[in-house]
């Protein structure tokens, strides 16, 4: 019909974005390609935090196992150190045991020294006896590690003698210093058991006429 205007134009093609090259439309290749790189890079960042919270996770247990390692060794110092002062506390007691057993044999010592002081030129076989007797006790008490103090000619210290007499010197040099020993004395290792009876030596200048 005249009147109806028939329109043979095509209708407009749909607009595509420039291909990667910039000279033309997109490819469907192109497009394909770039929707996966998207899941691909995600996927790579997922894996990057995942291997930077295992190496946090392997840090903190490397430093709680330093720590755990560290507590063993302290508990294994403080069960050798109690060790030590276990045998060391032993030890201290049975020397104060062997220091009281020894006091008993030298007493029985001292007697028989006061025995043996009053016959002293006696060669009969009673004082004899007496003398074996004596001798084989102090060997008894020497064998606990007990050891006689020489005092005599030493300045008088207060730790391994008592002085219970003086006498006057007018030497100088000899001041203070013991002249005799009254009972002997003995230690323990290095523990005084006994201390020995001494006289000691006070000096006195000389009156000037």
């Amino acid at each position: 019909m005249a009147g109806n205007t028939r329109t043979d134009a095509a209708p407009e093609a749909t607009q595509q974005p420039p291909s990667a090259n910039g000279e033309g439309p997109v490819s469907a290749a192109e497009e394909t390609s770039s929707q996966q790189q998207a899941p691909e890079e995600h996927a790579a960042a997922g894996q990057d935090a995942e291997r930077a919270r295992m190496a946090a996770e392997l840090e903190t247990l490397r430093k709680k196992f330093d720590i755990a390692v560290r507590a063993v060794q302290a508990a294994e110092k403080d069960r050798e150190d109690f060790k030590q002062r276990v045998t060391r506390e032993r030890e201290r007691m049975l020397d104060v045991e062997r220091g009281n057993v020894a006091i008993t044999l030298l007493e029985a010592i001292d007697e028989l020294d006061r025995c043996l002081s009053v016959s002293a030129q006696d060669t009969s076989p009673l004082a004899e006896g007496v003398r074996m007797i004596r001798a084989e006790l102090l060997r008894k008490a020497q064998s606990t590690g007990i050891e006689r103090l020489e005092v005599v000619g030493q300045p008088f210290d207060p730790n391994t003698a008592d002085a219970v007499d003086m006498e006057v010197t007018a030497t100088p040099d000899e001041d203070h210093r013991i002249v005799a020993e009254l009972r002997a004395g003995y230690r323990l290792k290095d523990r005084i058991i006994r201390p020995a009876r001494v006289k000691v030596a006070k000096y006195v200048a000389p009156v000037q006429a």
